[in-house]
Formats: C-alpha cells, sequence, structure tokens
C-alpha cells in the first residue's frame, strides 16, 4: 500500500495553486496504488489551510507550525521534511515544480538516498509501477521514467494536473520538530508587484521578446495582459537588456509554463525559449519575421508588426468584453 506525501508551497498564509493540482495527481495516483493521501504543510502561520488540503482530498494533514519556518530555507525544508518522510513511512513525495520545489525536493531526495524525476506531466502504470512521463529535450521528446527506491520523489509541472475538489474530512496531525538552524540565512524578500500573476500558474501568459524594442514599449504586452486577465512573461533577451524582471522570464534558464494560452510578441522562439512554453495549450505568435522559429511551434501565427498588431487586438478583446 502506499502512502503518497504531498509537500504543500505557502506564501503569505496561503497555499499555492501547485500544491492542490499535486494533491489531486497524488488522490489519481493512489486510486492505482492504493492506500493514503497525505499533505504536510510547513511555515510560521498554518490557520484555517489543513481544511483546505481535505478539500482537495488530503485523508491526512501534517501541520509544522514555527516561527522559524516564517523565511524558506531549503536545507531546513529538505531536513525536515526527510525526516517526516521516514517518520510517516511514505513511499512516494510528490511537489510542485516550482522554484521552491526545484530548489527543495532534489535536497530532499538526496537525504533519503532516493531517486527523483522532475517537472513531470504524466503518470502511467505498469505491472503496479508508476511510469514518470517528462518532457526532454525542449518538449520535442518525452522520457518515461521507472524509479527505484525505498522512496519515489516527483516535481509536477504546474497547470498539467487540474486542480480538482475531492472533498475528505481529514486527519490532522500537529507535529512538534526542533527546527534545525539554516546554513543559509534568508535576510530580506522582495516582493513581486501587488496582484502580479505568477507565469508558473496563469492559464493566460503575453510575453514579450527583443522584437519588443525596449522597455517603453512594454505597455502593449500590459495592456493586452490586463484585457485578457493574463500574466505577463519575457523572453531571455528581454531580462538580459533589463527591461523586465527574471521573474517573468520563460524559457530553459527561466521558469517553464504550461498555460492554456501563450501569446508570443516578437519573440524569434529560440530552442531555449521553447524549452519552457513548448507544452503550452494553445500558442499565438506575433513575429515581422515569417521565418521566425517561433511560427513552427504556433497553432496560429500572425506576420506582422507587433506595435501595429497589439493595440488592435487589445482594442477588439475589449470590445468583446464590453458587449
Amino acid at each position: 500500500m502506499a502512502n503518497i506525501l504531498v509537500i504543500y508551497e505557502i506564501r503569505e498564509n496561503k497555499i499555492k495553486k501547485i500544491s492542490l493540482e499535486a494533491t489531486n495527481a497524488a488522490v489519481q495516483l493512489s486510486r492505482n496504488l492504493g492506500g493514503t493521501v497525505s499533505a504536510l504543510l510547513m511555515g510560521a502561520q498554518l490557520d484555517g489551510l489543513a481544511a483546505i488540503a481535505g478539500e482537495y482530498g488530503a485523508q491526512k494533514v501534517y501541520l509544522l507550525q514555527h516561527q522559524d519556518l516564517e523565511k524558506h530555507s531549503p536545507d531546513v525544508y529538505a531536513r525536515l521534511i526527510s525526516e517526516i518522510a521516514q517518520e510517516i513511512s511514505a513511499t512516494h513525495i510528490l511537489m510542485g515544480a516550482s522554484a521552491m520545489g526545484k530548489d527543495v525536493l532534489p535536497r530532499t531526495a538526496f537525504r533519503l538516498n532516493s531517486p527523483l524525476a522532475q517537472d513531470i506531466v504524466k503518470f502511467e502504470m505498469q505491472n503496479s509501477k508508476v511510469l514518470y512521463t517528462r518532457p526532454i529535450i525542449a518538449g520535442k521528446l518525452q522520457a518515461q521514467l521507472s524509479l527505484q527506491g525505498e522512496y519515489q520523489l516527483a516535481t509536477l509541472r504546474p497547470n498539467v494536473f487540474p486542480a480538482v475538489k475531492n472533498p475528505v474530512q481529514p486527519e490532522i496531525i500537529s507535529l512538534k520538530k526542533a527546527v534545525p538552524f539554516p546554513k543559509v540565512q534568508v535576510q530580506q524578500i522582495t516582493a513581486s508587484e501587488a496582484g502580479k500573476l505568477d507565469v508558473t500558474e496563469a492559464e493566460i501568459i503575453v510575453s514579450g521578446g527583443r522584437g519588443m524594442q525596449g522597455p517603453d514599449n512594454w505597455n502593449l504586452i500590459q495592456n493586452l495582459a490586463k484585457a485578457l486577465g493574463a500574466a505577463t512573461g519575457a523572453s531571455r533577451a528581454a531580462v538580459d537588456a533589463g527591461w523586465r524582471e527574471h521573474g517573468e522570464q520563460v524559457g530553459q534558464t527561466g521558469k517553464t509554463v504550461s498555460p492554456k494560452l501563450y501569446i508570443a510578441c516578437g519573440i524569434s522562439g529560440a530552442i531555449q525559449h521553447q524549452a519552457g512554453m513548448a507544452s503550452s495549450k494553445y500558442i499565438v505568435a506575433i513575429n515581422k519575421d515569417p521565418e521566425a522559429p517561433i511560427f513552427k511551434l504556433a497553432d496560429y501565427g500572425i506576420v506582422g508588426d507587433v506595435f501595429e498588431i497589439l493595440p488592435k487586438l487589445t482594442e477588439e478583446i475589449q470590445k468583446v468584453k464590453n458587449q
């Protein structure tokens, strides 16, 4: 019997969407493996969060509340997760493939001396074993992994597994553990703009690249994003030029996204950028170069000047919304 443990990511006393997606994935997996779905929530303020985990199918919710967990420390989190996983006899450990998940779970796997599958987009069963599917080579191929070990760890790509409610009445267990002193201390956290959508969780993303020709033209991206209720993204070229912050960067050295709609504006579509957005459900490309690589990936392509097309597109979307 499996004991699937989902590690929750919490920011400002709110559960990140990817953690709820991972819980639903665990529920689906448990239907094939049998056993229990558990959730581990760690932080300085966890009031009311256990019930939310239960709404999405967590049968057991472990709470570790401590003031020293207010600021994220990957070494501390990895040590605590590995200790708790051993104590509760977890067999599978899941977490979102967010910046935090990619930071914490590899360290946890090292401590547990167990294999880790990163950026998973699909589970399959074969002879009572789980096969983990992940994109490789910028999404051009998919690899299936079979993990061997006492513990199996995996991070799940955001926006791939739906966050579907499976309400249960969870057993809530408060943990008492000493929080180790961190090797690296976080002194300051710089928050993004208030109300700004995270590209990894957004269902629609409007991204700009070198073709936007400078930060002064980014209002065209922002206006379209506002009209669509979308997040704004950027290519590495735009970030390296200092036009946008790194938190918006989509690509191999930025964030991997899987929105329902990805609009690439003035982005040529280098393989490094495609690695971060190729799994989007629908891709729209706007570029004046008809030979731009992005058009080979796009579902819909517009060959033209972004400075002419974006205002018209935004205007038409506003008209539809106002009807």
